[in-house]
């Protein structure tokens, strides 16, 4: 099995834990990226592919996927043990719902934080306008936290066991925080779970190599 993955790519770490949580074993190759370039030059298997133009690609056997959510959904239909996704359909509509959310939902205002890592922009006014978007995105995340909080309720994980709904909204809360947004103070329930997966070693081992690319990668 073979990952192609992306240093910053959310949706490559997604995977990443998920593979790790599985116990399966495969290769990881890390395609050309930088913040001035983005991915560039784009990788040949990455191309033929996805469509897209995009990572996480994966390949077993004779199979190629893409796109996060449905490489998930392969791996816990290949790989059932030990599962990703809860027991019955409502459940696991409910665990699937949890995952967009993450990707659809939080996932947009925190794209509008992601100027931080790059160096201020050449016309004042297009960084003034960065920054107040930024200011916005900032309170539709705290709104999107609320909800989350309520959500969890006294649960240690969103969907009962540990899930793909946890892998998801990890990997968007943690980039909330590695671009200098909300944090999770006012959140308590939110804050412990997201400690809770956070010392899983599949999970740390992303943020752990997140972080290492931010110092070598990010401004």
């Amino acid at each position: 099995m073979k990952l192609y993955s992306g240093p910053l790519s959310l949706f490559s770490r997604k995977v990443e834990i998920a593979l790790y949580e599985k116990g399966l074993a495969f290769d990881r190759e890390m395609v050309p990226f930088t913040q001035a370039q983005g991915y560039a030059p784009r990788h040949p298997a990455v191309l033929a592919a996805n469509p897209k133009r995009q990572v996480p690609v994966l390949v077993d056997g004779d199979l190629s996927l893409f796109d996060s959510t449905v490489i998930l959904e392969y791996l816990d239909e290949a790989y059932p043990a030990p599962a990703l996704y809860p027991t019955g359909p409502k459940a696991r509509a409910r665990c699937r719902l949890v995952e967009l959310a993450a990707d659809e939902i939080l996932l947009p205002p925190v794209t509008r934080l992601m100027y931080r890592t790059d160096p201020p922009h050449a016309d004042p006014q297009r960084q003034l306008s960065r920054e107040t978007e930024g200011r916005q995105a900032e309170a539709a995340i705290l709104d999107q936290y609320g909800g989350l909080e309520e959500r969890l309720k006294d649960r240690n994980y969103f969907c009962g066991d540990f899930s793909v709904a946890d892998i998801g909204m990890f990997m968007t809360v943690l980039f909330a925080l590695r671009l200098k947004g909300p944090r999770l103070a006012h959140f308590p329930m939110l804050a412990a779970w997201y400690a809770r997966v956070g010392a899983r070693p599949s999970a740390a081992r992303a943020a752990e190599e997140i972080a290492a690319a931010d110092k070598k990668l990010s401004v």
